[in-house]
């Protein structure tokens, strides 16, 4: 008789811990894993998303002019197509990305870490490069040879030269 209250005992306490749990998870009391997110083809000029840790979004052939992703962390992101015209990077890391025909026309690079990245058909023209890192970045000749005409500065978190990061002096 015994062993059946025993039973009956722990179902109602393991019933109530299952329901306690999944009412505090359906209201938000535990957070949930983010899913990864698609702005494929949006139109988000003059966002903010500066600070956000956005790793392997989709911004694929999206508007994102004058867009602000200082600070971000956009690691093996997908910017393909892209439109960035004007957008601050600064700081960002954009590590093993995809910039591929990304339009970065005057976009602020300022310190943003590139190392990695596939920007074979990007355009940089006009955009601020100080102190970034472009280690292994796989890109067109002519494209790093405009680069490398107004390459300066090192980069406070791998202290690389962008110069040499670029292979400026090859």
């Amino acid at each position: 008789m015994m062993g059946r209250n025993f039973r009956q005992v722990y179902t109602i306490l393991l019933s109530l811990v299952l329901f306690i749990g999944v009412s505090w998870g359906a209201i938000g009391f535990f957070p949930t894993p983010a899913l990864a997110i698609d702005y494929a083809k949006e139109t988000l000029i003059g966002s903010d998303f500066s600070g956000r840790d956005l790793q392997g979004v989709n911004f694929n052939q999206a508007n994102l002019r004058d867009s602000n992703f200082s600070n971000a962390n956009l690691q093996g992101i997908s910017f393909f197509g892209a439109n960035l015209q004007k957008a601050d990077l600064t700081g960002a890391n954009l590590q093993n990305s995809t910039l591929d025909t990304a339009r970065l026309m005057r976009a602020n690079l300022t310190n943003a870490l590139l190392q990695g990245s596939f920007a074979f058909n990007t355009k940089f023209d006009g955009a601020i490069i100080d102190g970034a890192d472009f280690t292994d970045v796989f890109m067109r000749d002519d494209t790093k040879k405009k680069l490398c005409a107004v390459a300066k500065g090192t980069n406070p978190i791998t202290g690389n030269n962008t110069r040499d990061t670029l292979l400026c002096d090859e």
